[in-house]
């Protein structure tokens, strides 16, 4: 790996594609974990936080392609449910789960809940590992909403059918990706650790 290339811990193409999106001015080379012949195809994600999870996947993929890693993980919390599905949120209706499976377990957990108990918020941490697998960065962002009770939009991944940004009157399906790319949880999170990395490379000169 050369020094000024960043693997992306993922194959998730949606997020990769929001990452490099977020990133594009950054003067580093983004590689997904499939273009990483040494990027091992599981990794462990048994943390109780959002900053948990995302320091395993950065850890375990610094240290197994000997570079610098860039992990995310994010998900959906209701407040009505006791945080539901939160870190759980890719995994909720179980291992195997499709986004339908999970919105379709989210609808029916909620169908009893009144629209002023629908709030939700999505919420993302990113970390940064350097090729020994330690920690330099990690940041968070967050984005509220409230979640439908029928899902609306043809874009997005995940729970995106059914959360509604009130602000923007649109679920995150329905936002193209200019907009979302500013608003979201993920861009907040990623903005951060671009505002980081831009100084940390500031200061190396």
């Amino acid at each position: 790996m050369k020094p000024n290339e960043i693997i992306i811990a993922s194959r998730n193409r949606h997020k990769i594609e929001e990452i490099r999106a977020l990133l594009r001015d950054l003067p580093v080379k983004l590689l997904s974990a499939d273009e990483v012949a040494d990027v091992p195809s599981e990794i462990r994600e048994d943390g109780t936080t959002f900053v948990e999870n995302a320091a395993q996947k950065a850890r375990a993929v610094a240290r197994a392609a000997r570079a610098f890693a860039i992990a995310d993980d994010s998900g959906l919390e209701v407040p009505a449910l006791d945080g539901e599905p939160g870190v759980l949120s890719a995994r909720y209706a179980g291992p195997e789960a499709t986004d339908a499976d999970n919105n379709r377990k989210l609808l029916d957990r909620m169908h009893a809940l009144p629209d002023k108990s629908r709030r939700a918020r999505f919420r993302c941490a990113v970390a940064l590992a350097s090729p020994d697998g330690e920690i330099l960065l990690a940041t968070e962002g967050s984005c509220e909403g409230r979640i439908l009770r029928e899902p609306r939009g043809d874009g997005g991944f995940g729970y995106d059918p059914l959360f509604l940004v009130p602000g923007q009157g649109k679920t995150f399906a329905e936002l193209g990706e200019t907009v979302k790319n500013r608003i979201s949880h993920r861009a907040e999170a990623v903005r951060a650790m671009r505002h980081a990395l831009d100084e940390m490379m500031a200061a190396r000169g």
